[in-house]
């Protein structure tokens, strides 16, 4: 029997759920053209890794017909699906060139469980704030549910729509990809009324990063040694660089 142990936290507009993940391996420009009435039918987060490219989860672009990206200034622009990989559950998305400005991924030293770090995205569009939203946590494990190695475990609290969001450390440089969360009525299903709080997943940013290289797609690299950063310091260096990614079937 399959058990679902893991759902995706892309948001969906209407009354459908977000696809699952099965538990066995565990979103100055030229306005995007908008069709008269149109709404999304799915919402995530993504955020700029090179000029012109957008990450996220591949998941979050499943199926889109045509996808939309608004920075923070509140520009809105068509988003074309560049590449995507479903083993990682990754995607890029092609936006014009000055559109928002990269983040830089952590090059040293290795990640290490109770590490600090920070997600940034648009959790339940449409229920909570049409603005981005900062949470806090940790490290919790070094691999996934069933250990997955491509996933970090981190307690910082995800909701649907916080998918394809940059997972940052204290330093404000990228160490993950937020990606799913645990199912926590499943497990407490299984476990007799338990209920598992803030257990969460990211993709690896090393995962992250041999997607990129493996597109020819130059990264900006940093080194997380030296003080770390309040929490609010490492919002205000991600907002310019998060985007609200919408999904139109």
């Amino acid at each position: 029997m399959v058990v679902l142990l893991a759902v995706f936290v892309a948001s969906p507009v209407a009354a459908a759920k977000p696809p699952p993940l099965d538990a066995t391996p565990a979103p100055a420009q030229t306005p995007a053209p908008q069709r008269s009435g149109a709404r999304p039918s799915a919402t995530g987060s993504g955020f700029m890794v090179a000029n012109g490219v957008v990450m996220t989860n591949a998941h979050v672009v499943n199926g889109c017909a045509r996808m939309t990206a608004r920075n923070a200034t509140g520009a809105t622009v068509a988003a074309r699906v560049r590449a995507t990989d479903t083993r990682r559950d990754l995607a890029t998305l092609v936006v014009p060139a000055d559109f928002a400005p990269p983040l830089a991924f952590r090059e040293s030293p290795p990640v290490r469980r109770g590490e600090s770090v920070i997600t940034y995205g648009f959790p339940l569009t449409g229920l909570l704030s049409s603005g981005p939203t900062l949470t806090t946590g940790d490290v919790s494990a070094l691999t996934g549910l069933r250990d997955n190695p491509l996933h970090f475990q981190i307690s910082a609290p995800v909701q649907p729509g916080n998918s394809g969001g940059p997972l940052l450390d204290a330093q404000g440089n990228v160490v993950g990809v937020v990606t799913s969360k645990l199912n926590a009525a499943k497990v407490a299903e299984m476990t007799g009324g338990d209920i598992p709080q803030n257990v969460n997943f990211a993709v690896k940013g090393s995962e992250a990063l041999a997607f990129l290289q493996e597109q020819g797609v130059p990264v900006w690299r940093g080194s997380s040694a030296g003080a770390e950063r309040r929490a609010s310091d490492v919002g205000d260096l991600a907002n310019p660089s998060v985007v609200f990614l919408a999904c139109y079937r």
